[in-house]
């Protein structure tokens, strides 16, 4: 079943919950925490809402949570508050026994859906046609497990903004090619880290079916899918220029999924772990315009009174996907739980999960 399909079959929310005042809500979801103790398992995102990250038993990235939920055998629940693909990798890594609940079903990732298994599929094969038996599937963690299944299928692995360049370099002495699915923006910045120029860069269009490439093809050595993050496309050079006319002392730090531009003039660049523990590690007073999340961006301003923060772009929105998860759903999700009627549960077939598991371990061996 696609992830359009059980939207459509997934109940809307009750009316009773948006009559609950926001402390009614609070006090019950404690309530629920506590009386299912250890058989409760709620990992955050770090773009979550205040209101749902504040009941998280932990905070991370999606990769990092999944495997927390992997080692929480206790956990009969696991209420994965982040989007649909991070509760799949969960449910991949996790045991048979263990349930895995997304609260909104709605909770996508724009950029995920921008590579489906079809799409994936027929790309390959023209590109194995062009290029022959030469290229090796790298993917984000940031991807449907039909995409991880496929890249474990032919060999490759999953890649984290954290660990994407060792990653690339591992696949280098696999393949004398690289596709990289599907975030072109961490791709491109990676493999222009590791040293490929761009004019040896390649773009895969899934909508024309066609590869962009005015050079000969021979000279291909990275194959970029044409996706991104709507959220981090929207940093500019533009912004940087605005917050350099302004004060010159102000660092800017991005996140690898900004364009090429963007990360090229920026005074770092790093995954949302990086980011936070550069400002951790930053002394007081020192001045930061931030490249990522508005969520993520708005709690560091706040646990960071001692620096001057701002946002890189301050009319930007949070991501709307991530936010469709919020304190209603959340307590939704757990009272269904209390109720033994579990709801939105996220469930990988056997042979996805056993594929995409290959993908996984290849880069987790690797760590």
């Amino acid at each position: 079943m696609s992830v359009l399909e059980m939207i459509k079959q997934t109940p809307l929310l009750p009316e009773r919950y948006k009559t609950l005042t926001v402390e009614e809500m609070e006090n019950r979801v404690r309530e629920i925490k506590k009386e299912l103790g250890d058989r409760l398992y709620i990992p955050g995102h770090h773009y979550q809402k205040d209101e749902v990250i504040q009941f998280a038993d932990d905070t991370g990235d999606s990769l990092q949570l999944a495997q927390l939920a992997a080692k929480n055998k206790p956990a009969d629940f696991i209420v994965f508050c982040g989007v649909h693909f991070m509760a799949e990798t969960a449910d991949i890594l996790t045991d048979d026994h263990q349930i895995v609940v997304l609260p909104d079903m709605r909770a996508g990732c724009s950029m995920a859906d921008m590579a489906n298994i079809h799409q994936t599929e027929k790309a390959w094969s023209t590109l194995q046609s062009t290029f022959g038996d030469t290229i090796l599937p790298l993917t984000y963690v940031n991807s449907t497990a039909s995409i991880k299944s496929f890249v474990g299928k032919n060999g490759g692995a999953t890649v984290t903004s954290s660990n994407a360049k060792r990653m690339l370099e591992w696949a280098f002495r696999q393949k004398e090619r690289i596709l990289f699915l599907p975030d072109q923006h961490l791709g491109r910045n990676t493999a222009y880290d590791h040293g490929v120029p761009l004019e040896k860069m390649a773009v895969w269009d899934p909508i024309k079916e066609r590869l962009e490439y005015e050079g000969v093809y021979e000279d291909v050595k990275v194959i970029l899918w044409k996706g991104h993050c709507s959220v981090h496309e929207k940093f500019t050079v533009q912004n940087i220029a605005y917050i350099r006319s302004k004060d010159l002392e102000t660092k800017i730090i991005v996140h690898p999924e900004c364009t090429h531009e963007v990360v090229q003039q920026a005074d770092f660049a790093g995954s949302t772990k990086n980011i936070i523990e550069t400002i951790e590690a930053a002394p007081a007073g020192s001045k930061w315009a931030i490249g990522t999340e508005m969520n993520l961006v708005n709690r560091i301003i706040k646990t960071h009174p001692e620096q001057q923060i701002v946002s890189l772009n301050p009319n930007m929105c949070p991501c709307l996907t991530m936010n469709r998860i919020d304190l209603p759903h959340l307590l939704w999700s757990l009272e269904n739980i209390m109720n033994g009627q579990v709801g939105n549960q996220i469930k990988v077939d056997e042979e996805t999960s056993i594929y995409a598991s290959h993908a996984l371990q290849r880069m987790l061996e690797r760590a």
